[in-house]
């Protein structure tokens, strides 16, 4: 992840009413182009849907396609680089809340080199800003499958598990949360953001020392990623350890 372009965002996950400080999405999402999946797509509509939708190319798409590989084959010493490029100006775009242009800035980022993490990492942002929870967590995880080690990715995609957790209440999805956000810091102790995921997976668990746990090394390490509403909600279930919080 280039740390200049990765917005930082706050999200509202209602676990019990909890509301706990993340980057993945906005507070609101983002309302943008709703492309339906029950017939088949039109080229201008593929372009605003992750990785085109998936779906056989047309004749049309083909040759668009082609034409642009040869154009960034002109302009760049090689596609990877091309990919950079694109993915680079797709993530402005998604801080500037243009999800239908930053999703076709990923997908022909991802056209040119389906190795560019940044590109499935864009993808599940912009999924996630369109409330589309499942293709989040599908795109977020083929990052994940390519660069392992990345933990603010990790982190990414434990908060989707989160949200599925709090809106399906499904033990897996709680989890698999806890199973990335575990490898997250054993890579990086002081990702603040991992810390405060471990204290909402703690907290849903009713392991409320634990919880109260990560949340003081989260805000020891990063204070302005606290969440107040969070910190109230556990004091209700036990006082601060520490006396930290009155």
């Amino acid at each position: 992840m280039k740390e200049s372009v990765v917005i930082w965002f706050a999200l509202l996950i209602p676990v019990l009413g909890l509301a706990q400080e993340k980057h993945l999405a906005s507070a609101a999402p983002v309302s943008d182009t709703n492309i339906s999946q029950r017939r088949p797509l039109e080229l201008k509509e593929r372009r605003v849907v992750p990785l085109f939708g998936e779906e056989s190319k047309s004749s049309e798409q083909i040759d668009e396609e082609i034409k642009f590989l040869s154009d960034c084959d002109k302009s760049f010493s090689s596609r990877p680089e091309a990919s950079s490029f694109f993915s680079a100006r797709a993530w402005e775009y998604l801080q500037e809340g243009s999800l239908d242009t930053a999703c076709y800035r990923f997908n022909l980022a991802n056209l040119l080199n389906d190795k560019n993490v940044e590109a499935y990492w864009g993808l599940g942002v912009v999924c996630y800003q369109r409330e589309n929870w499942v293709d989040a967590k599908r795109m977020l995880s083929r990052g994940v499958s390519i660069q392992s080690n990345n933990v603010p990715l990790l982190v990414d995609l434990s908060t989707v598990d989160l949200k599925l957790y709090a809106m399906n209440k499904q033990q897996d999805d709680l989890d698999e949360a806890n199973k990335l956000l575990e490898e997250a810091v054993a890579l990086d102790s002081t990702y603040a953001l991992g810390q405060y995921n471990l204290a909402l997976v703690y907290y849903n668990r009713n392991e409320l020392d634990k919880s109260w746990e990560r949340l003081h090394k989260g805000r020891m390490l990063d204070f302005s990623q606290l969440n107040i509403e969070f910190v109230e909600l556990l004091k209700a279930k036990l006082p601060d350890p520490l006396g930290f919080f009155k």
